[in-house]
């Protein structure tokens, strides 16, 4: 393929235009990019095995990685997933509370889903986007969409459209760009289980629906962390991930830091402050902040990606994070800051 085609999906007049057009490319089998309020997805009929399979081969995603199906409606979730009674009650309470949202539900999945769609795992993971291009072209095409990030596996994933031309120009036929993402950061996956008292949420991914929002719904916990690269249960698991070309460090503290003569070095700061002891202690050649001044968690998973790309395409040799606050969305910012920083 030597030309992709981006479609400008932001004009209103013209969604149904482009969601008819969308739907019929992914009814005939193609692959199409297209955006959610977390990051840019590289869709494909989730019913559809040979479709699927474009996806793990564009993207040189390995097998075991299972993927996100996408529904239009609360009623297409029984179509690919088979709720047990003790489940349903906890499952339409997250439904109701969180979707359309950037929450995936992992549930035994119905014999409907191709494998490759989930690894051969018995599960699958289920979720409404709330952006009204993903959500109008699944209503559309009357099927659940396979969506993963659309970048090639491991990488930093795409935030808008621009990003995704990198990542997959040339290699897919179609971009549908719908403007940046709102969020930023990929969906929270759970699994939820039943309980005797209260459900658990086991946390397999962090994301924009944070511990302190799952707590009312029951005891949430977060697996501990795959080092060894084993098959995951959901993705965003493996050790090495969202990883920029470039090496990224993530130093706790700045003592951590002993720079290399000749070498170029970027810092990642969180907001600029004094207090982290980082960006007044080295002549940093490169300053990125993820929320300027303001130290505000919902600013830097926005810019988060952004500016992980931005200084991946610099001159410099290696990136330098600064560490954030382990609460609310600062959770799934270190997790991807760590998972990063393991490729080198």
């Amino acid at each position: 393929m030597s030309e992709t085609r981006i479609i400008d999906a932001s004009d209103p007049s013209e969604q149904n235009k482009v969601v008819e057009e969308v739907a019929a490319l992914l009814d005939a089998g193609e692959v199409v990019a297209l955006p959610t309020e977390t990051v840019y997805g590289l869709g494909a009929d989730a019913l559809n095995a040979d479709a699927v399979a474009k996806i793990f081969e564009v993207k040189e995603r390995p097998e075991f990685d299972p993927l996100i199906v996408h529904v239009g409606s609360y009623e297409q979730v029984d179509e690919v997933a088979d709720v047990p009674e003790e489940l349903r009650e906890i499952v339409n309470k997250l439904m109701k509370a969180h979707w359309p949202g950037p929450l995936t539900l992992i549930l035994p999945k119905k014999d409907c889903v191709p494998d490759i769609v989930t690894s051969g795992l018995p599960t699958v993971g289920v979720r409404m986007s709330a952006h009204p291009v993903m959500k109008a072209v699944t209503r559309k095409l009357g099927r659940p969409i396979a969506a993963p990030s659309a970048n090639r596996f491991g990488r930093i994933s795409p935030t808008s459209a621009s990003a995704v031309v990198k990542e997959l120009g040339g290699l897919i036929p179609t971009i549908v760009d719908g403007g940046a993402c709102r969020e930023g950061l990929e969906s929270t996956i759970i699994r939820p289980e039943a309980g005797e008292k209260r459900p658990t949420l086991h946390m397999l991914r962090p994301g924009p629906v944070t511990k302190e929002m799952l707590q009312r719904f029951g005891r949430v916990e977060r697996p501990k962390r795959n080092r060894s690269n084993e098959a995951p249960e959901a993705p965003g698991q493996l050790a090495n991930h969202y990883a920029p070309l470039k090496p990224l460090r993530l130093c706790r503290d700045f003592n951590d830091f002993k720079p290399e003569e000749g070498k170029k070095y970027a810092l990642l700061s969180y907001c600029g402050s004094e207090k982290a002891g980082f960006i007044d202690a080295y002549p940093w050649d490169l300053v990125e902040e993820l929320s300027p001044g303001n130290g505000k968690l919902a600013e830097a998973a926005v810019r988060f990606f952004y500016l992980l790309r931005k200084l991946d395409e610099s001159d410099v040799d290696e990136i330098i994070a600064e560490p954030l606050s382990e609460t609310g969305l600062g959770v799934a910012i270190m997790d991807k800051l760590r998972r990063g920083s393991t490729r080198h």
